[in-house]
């Protein structure tokens, strides 16, 4: 069985999801507060994870070390809002790049199960209000 990397359609692709994910961060009232600035080495960062992640050569690792999800996180407020506006852009990146509705739906999957792992502020979001009771559906 060929790996998600593959099916996907290799770096180019998992480098067009990427590319469209942080094409979408600028005008996102909540991922903008969490990525100011350039963007580049976040993308690059990114690009390279998901290649690996998806059974891609494993350039991330060699040039970053272990990936340490939660741990690179760590400094960063996430909670519903965070974690919902990432899954909304990404998802909206992998509808326009990934043709393999298979592929994309065992990809966004994946992005769920990691986005919940990351949240580290159970009821909070940047804007510091607390996220209604119940609303922990994903």
């Amino acid at each position: 069985m060929a790996s998600l990397y593959q099916r996907l359609g290799g770096s180019d692709a998992c480098r067009r999801i990427i590319a469209a994910f942080y094409a979408s961060v600028p005008t996102d009232p909540v991922l903008s507060r969490l990525y100011p600035g350039d963007l580049g080495a976040a993308e690059e960062r990114l690009a390279l994870f998901l290649v690996q992640w998806t059974g891609g050569p494993e350039e991330y690792q060699a040039r970053r070390g272990h990936p340490r999800l939660r741990l690179r996180h760590l400094p960063f407020v996430i909670g519903r809002a965070e974690r919902d506006a990432w899954m909304a852009q990404m998802s909206a990146a992998v509808a326009a790049e990934v043709a393999d509705p298979n592929a994309a739906s065992e990809l966004l999957g994946a992005f769920a199960k990691t986005a919940d792992f990351l949240v580290n502020a159970a009821g909070l979001s940047l804007r510091g209000a607390p996220e209604v009771a119940g609303d922990a559906g994903a």
